[in-house]
């Protein structure tokens, strides 16, 4: 599949409440989320996911949101502050050869790569990025568009993660996604 970003006014429906009927972001990630952990959340593009996974972290943890869209993280950072979780949010305008994580070496206790890794120039550079800021043990829940992302995709997606280091741990079920939960080892 040729590489392509979702344009930013897309993330004007992708952000929308009725999207919420379709994907649950609680249910989704309530069970690899805790309170003070440092969540990464790669293209989260006006914070469909985001302000969940903030509530999630709480005041003690940290969500890291980069997007490659500046308008994409501006309307992000507008949620964010309308619903006074600003503060929990780092958002940062990445580059499309790189994350720009340098900072975070072995911080990121989660990493959340909804139906992002597609858009990427190189699943082999995700994965190598993301494997360099998360801690051993930390968790990354994969999740593509199975109408956009056929399984072969998939599979070369997973296959890139494991030479970054991660293994597999679970193949969660996610509403009309190919999903994987991997493991940093």
């Amino acid at each position: 599949m040729p590489h392509s970003v979702c344009p930013w006014w897309v993330g004007y429906l992708l952000a929308s409440p009725l999207r919420r009927i379709a994907y649950k972001p609680a249910g989704i990630l309530g069970p690899y989320v805790r309170e003070g952990m440092t969540v990464l959340e790669p293209g989260p593009g006006m914070g469909f996911f985001t302000l969940d996974l903030a509530r999630m972290v709480g005041p003690s943890g940290r969500v890291v949101a980069v997007d490659i869209q500046r308008k994409m993280l501006d309307g992000l950072k507008r949620r964010a502050a309308k619903a006074g979780l600003i503060g929990c949010i780092d958002a940062r305008l990445a580059q499309p050869d790189s994350l720009g994580l340098s900072d975070l070496a072995d911080a990121v206790d989660f990493v959340l790569a909804f139906a992002v890794v597609h858009e990427m120039p190189s699943a082999t550079a995700f994965f190598e990025q993301a494997a360099a800021v998360s801690k051993s043990g930390a968790e990354l829940l994969l999740a593509e568009p199975a109408g956009h992302v056929k399984t072969p995709l998939f599979d070369a997606e997973l296959e890139a993660a494991a030479k970054a280091g991660f293994v597999l741990a679970s193949r969660p079920t996610i509403r009309k996604s190919h999903a994987a939960l991997l493991r940093k080892l």
